[in-house]
């Protein structure tokens, strides 16, 4: 569509729309270089804010304003760095690499594309405390009593009984070994544990007649997790 195209930062290498009509910011090197990322984000960002803008000058191609432009960077090769970098990169750049060919007895040099693959980022491991647990649960009420039974379960076994957030519960412990969870609803709560045939079982606790017969229950748990 254009190149050599003058920004703030530049001359911006390349500049195309694709079959879906967004813009294509493409930087373009004839060596490894680990600086074009930068470059090309500079590109990527003063085509971004200017979209509308770049849409009317080039009415013609029918570029669609609305769709997020995208990030070309082509070059012989790329180092294992710039490639570990963009896969940090939200709008994930496109890489490809060329070699030239020449044919024998032809004088035209033929470029050939491949596109090098970006390693997905690890998962952030997200860390879940109680308080998260605790503000899950919406009615004040039922909020107050899971914060009183806590409470109470800890005093069954002082100190060797544990209550740790995990990503979808509270989980209870007695000397490390797990008895219970407890699992926040937005107006009340079930609790997991082992019944009479040591089967794991959850109760719905939508009342204090809930509560009392599910207590029992878990304290037979607990105590069997003891021996």
């Amino acid at each position: 569509m254009d190149h050599q195209k003058s920004t703030t930062g530049g001359r911006l290498d390349v500049l195309m729309v694709d079959s879906g009509k967004s813009l294509v910011v493409v930087e373009l090197k004839v060596k490894q270089d680990d600086g074009m990322l930068f470059q090309g984000l500079d590109y990527y960002d003063y085509v971004s804010t200017r979209a509308e803008a770049f849409a009317r000058l080039y009415k013609h191609h029918s570029v669609d304003a609305t769709k997020q432009p995208r990030l070309f960077l082509i070059a012989p090769s790329f180092s294992q760095t710039l490639v570990n970098r963009c896969k940090w990169l939200s709008i994930r750049p496109s890489l490809f690499t060329y070699v030239c060919l020449k044919i024998e007895g032809e004088e035209e040099i033929i470029p050939a594309f491949s596109e090098q693959e970006i390693p997905s980022a690890p998962d952030v491991i997200e860390i879940t405390h109680l308080s998260d647990h605790m503000n899950y649960i919406t009615d004040a009420a039922v909020r107050t009593r899971v914060e009183a039974l806590l409470e109470e379960i800890k005093n069954w076994k002082p100190g060797s009984i544990s209550l740790d957030a995990i990503s979808f519960a509270i989980s209870m412990k007695i000397n490390n070994r797990v008895f219970a969870y407890l699992y926040p609803r937005r107006q009340y709560y079930q609790i997991g544990t082992y019944n009479a045939d040591d089967e794991w079982t959850q109760y719905p606790i939508k009342s204090e007649d809930d509560l009392e017969k599910v207590k029992p229950i878990a304290k037979a748990a607990m105590d069997s997790r003891m021996k």
